[in-house]
């Protein structure tokens, strides 16, 4: 035994939580999380400005931001799993690499082609380094608190990235240029390039010398998300029984339908199927699913409000959600410190009934004529806190019980499921509201006044999904004491064990 594995082991076997170097490693990772999850909505403001410069249609324009959305979210799981089987620290630098490169590419784009191949590249760069970086986390803190506490961090910051998304959006696209918004990616990536080998000791599941890839179950579960994630964001635009809707989302179906199918008789699946037999990583991860459509309905709806009923231009609109971005870093806060004593089942009900309420007093406070301070920030603060609240319980939830050998298809999973969420959201509730507001538009009702009331019924159908959300997880998650069992512990030492460590001295 190496004198890193004896210093891993405690000199004795046993694993103890010892490197001094798993903050930092956690600063390098929840900042590379921070700017993947930016990215899903810092083009958003920018992209009027896009349209303009690139000469984009109105139908590709959508695609800056689908072409994200639909490649993170069909290769999150495969993502995961390679990172679980060729390692984690390898495949995240991988991903970090080709994100920073398809971020110069976005950023010096001539054309709309060169846009939207980038924004695909990127999307492939996230499903690589995001589940890979958080499968790191529970092989870096084998401390069941110190793990909980990192977790926390680690979906806080991936919720305040989403939030200020915005805020950096409209400040760099009025005050610099928008292509900017894909240019301050690149010395982020630089920086957890240098640091990643100096501060995190590579790890990966234990294989046998024999043991292949499964391709079948890759490629099936792959394009079965690939196929999903593109049905429902062709529903944004296409009546739900058209075949540009059902012919994608049923044949995803069919396809993770067959994965299923197949992995269960393969003897070296890509995805095991006893993964899912734990019923509250399977509720967190369909929670999640609820929440992020809500919530990137809210971004989505609140931007255009803004700036078409409001007339914000693109530097006020982002600066207007600087409230929203201070309540997501106060409700991480009180997560971190509250999680660990009534566990994660309670969080998720107070974060999702009281985010429920912040969406009703969002939808109140909308008007035609309504001032921030009384009519858009209540709502702003009230949802941005309570949301921040769940956050990190969604994590914890999603990683419950997973040991070190399937850290990243656990992440994977999580990661894919808000994308999904995303989609859905853009899919159902922002359909809704656009709907709303073109019907009463024909029917001679003044644009304004349909667009906010459109909106508004919108926000309050998302606080009916969150109470949906919260009634499931009343009913179907188990409760997670802060402290887990014995065994659980022990399965995780066991597959850290596994883990292939680094040298614990800085690399040179």
């Amino acid at each position: 035994m190496s004198s890193a594995d004896k210093e891993a082991r405690g000199g004795t076997g046993a694993l103890v939580d010892a490197d001094p170097r798993r903050w930092t490693a956690l600063a390098v990772l929840t900042a590379m999380q921070f700017m993947l999850m930016m990215d899903v909505t810092v083009v958003n403001i920018a992209l009027p400005n896009i349209e303009d410069d690139l000469d984009f249609s109105v139908g590709g324009l959508a695609w800056v931001v689908n072409a994200y959305v639909l490649t993170a979210g069909g290769f999150l799981l495969l993502g995961g799993r390679l990172a679980d089987m060729y390692g984690r620290r390898m495949t995240f630098i991988a991903g970090v690499l080709v994100f920073g490169v398809a971020s110069a590419v976005c950023g010096a784009a001539a054309n709309s082609g060169m846009l939207v191949g980038g924004r695909f590249v990127q999307g492939l760069g996230e499903a690589l380094a995001g589940p890979a970086a958080l499968g790191l986390i529970p092989v870096l803190f084998r401390d069941a608190k110190e793990r909980t506490k990192a977790l926390g961090l680690w979906g806080g910051m991936a919720a305040l990235g989403s939030a200020i998304g915005s805020v950096v959006g409209g400040s760099l696209t009025d005050l610099v240029d928008w292509r900017w918004i894909f240019y301050i990616n690149i010395p982020i990536a630089i920086f957890a390039l240098i640091m990643v080998p100096r501060v995190i000791p590579e790890s990966r599941m234990a294989r046998r010398p024999d043991q292949r890839i499964d391709v079948v179950g890759a490629l099936s579960a792959t394009g079965g998300l690939v196929a999903v994630v593109y049905g429902l964001l062709q529903a944004a635009d296409d009546p739900w029984g058209s075949a540009e809707v059902l012919v994608p989302l049923l044949g995803g179906l069919a396809l993770l339908v067959f994965m299923a199918v197949w992995e269960s008789r393969v003897p070296d699946p890509m995805i095991p199927l006893r993964f899912f037999t734990n019923r509250t990583r399977v509720t967190s991860n369909g929670v999640s699913v609820l929440s992020l459509a809500a919530f990137y309905t809210y971004a989505f709806l609140l931007t255009l409000y803004l700036q078409q009923v409001l007339g914000y231009s693109p530097l006020k609109t982002g600066l207007s959600y600087i409230p929203f971005t201070l309540a997501i870093g106060v409700g991480m806060g009180v997560s971190t410190a509250l999680m660990p004593r009534i566990g994660v089942k309670a969080t998720l009900l107070i974060s999702f009934l009281g985010s429920a309420g912040g969406f009703a007093v969002a939808a109140a406070g909308l008007a035609t004529d309504a001032s921030f301070v009384g009519g858009i920030m209540p709502g702003l603060l009230l949802y941005g806190f309570f949301n921040a609240v769940g956050y990190p319980a969604l994590t914890n939830g999603a990683l419950h019980e997973v040991t070190g050998q399937d850290a990243g298809l656990g992440s994977g999973v999580q990661t894919a499921m808000q994308q999904v969420g995303a989609s859905l959201g853009l899919a159902t509730l922002v359909p809704l509201a656009l709907r709303y507001v073109n019907d009463h538009v024909a029917d001679g009702t003044l644009p304004q006044i349909a667009q906010t009331d459109g909106y508004a019924l919108a926000l309050r159908a998302a606080a009916g999904v969150l109470v949906v959300a919260a009634v499931l997880v009343l009913l179907l998650m188990d409760k997670v004491d802060s402290k887990p069992r014995d065994a659980v512990a022990e399965a995780t030492n066991e597959a850290a064990a596994e883990a292939t460590p680094a040298p614990t001295r800085a690399a040179t």
